[in-house]
């Protein structure tokens, strides 16, 4: 009896421990006196003792890798130090497992050789202006060459791009002379709008004021017209009530001789007397008359 307890207590001892429990993000490599039996995915599995082994527990969660940096030459044959990051996800436990002896190593040193086939086709100031272009072709390059292996590249960055030290200072040197280049253009431009401005103000104010001695000169003009307008429209009545009233010869003397005293008050030196005015004593008689 305490031999078959003993039996029973083992026969638990080892259903127990083979009992697999598998996550929702792993996926357990099984096999079988060392063969690929299959993937077992979430849920409870079991092992059959002695005979059933878990090859491989593969994440299916996306992995991110940062390679260290690498020395590249560029076309122009200037060695730079790069490091890149990828991001890459198991697709196929099974291809993971035995396609290749160490996935994360193959894809360190694919990474690192197709970074120099790249690089070595570009020059220096490409290299450093085509991180899009370099980490697209990156991924579509290393996607295809870990497909056999159970492996989907997601995403390649390349993170840090170091030239060398001359390099470097020749650079901050160039972008210094192009910031004051900047500078010194946004400074004339300025310069130039705010002369500019000045001018069209300047401009302005002498449209301005031309036209204000315009409208004066014409204001003059057009007072002094009505003026005279209305002086020989005051004439002209004065003619015309002077002939309705049919004045006889002694009131046509006697405007004639008002309009001669006018003119004697003159400083003109020469005075024309009228023709009409030849009989001096009834021009004396009239003149006596028209101070009384």
């Amino acid at each position: 009896m305490p031999f078959l307890f003993g039996i029973l207590f083992i026969f638990i001892v080892l259903i127990t421990i083979n009992i697999r429990i598998v996550a929702q993000s792993e996926a357990f490599v099984v096999e079988r006196l060392g063969a690929y039996l299959g993937t077992w995915s979430v849920g409870i599995n079991f092992l059959i003792p002695f005979i059933d082994r878990v090859a491989k527990r593969v994440s299916l969660k996306e992995q991110v890798i940062d390679f260290r940096p690498q020395p590249v030459i560029t076309k122009d044959n200037v060695t730079m130090q790069i490091d890149s990051v990828v991001y890459f996800q198991i697709t196929d436990p099974k291809l993971y497992t035995y396609g290749v002896e160490n996935p994360l190593n193959a894809i360190e040193n694919l990474t690192a050789t197709t970074l120099r086939n790249l690089i070595g086709e570009l020059e220096l100031d490409s290299t450093l202006t085509s991180r899009d272009t370099i980490n697209t072709k990156m991924r579509a390059i290393l996607d295809e060459a870990t497909d056999s292996w159970g492996i989907k590249i997601n995403r390649v960055e390349l993170k840090n791009i170091i030239p060398p030290a001359a390099i470097q200072d020749a650079m901050e040197k160039q972008m210094k002379a192009e910031r004051e280049r900047r500078e010194a253009i946004l400074k004339a431009e300025g310069q130039k709008k705010s002369a500019i401005l000045v001018a069209e103000g300047e401009k302005e104010a002498a449209i301005l004021r031309a036209e204000a001695k315009k409208e004066a000169a014409i204001k003059e003009a057009e007072g002094q017209a009505e003026a005279i307008l209305s002086i020989q429209r005051a004439n002209a009545e004065a003619i015309r009530l002077l002939r309705e009233s049919a004045p006889d010869k002694n009131v046509l003397a006697l405007k004639g001789m008002e309009a001669f005293e006018k003119v004697a008050n003159g400083q003109a030196t020469k005075i024309i007397i009228p023709s009409e005015l030849q009989n001096i004593v009834t021009l004396s008689e009239l003149f006596h008359e028209s101070k009384k």
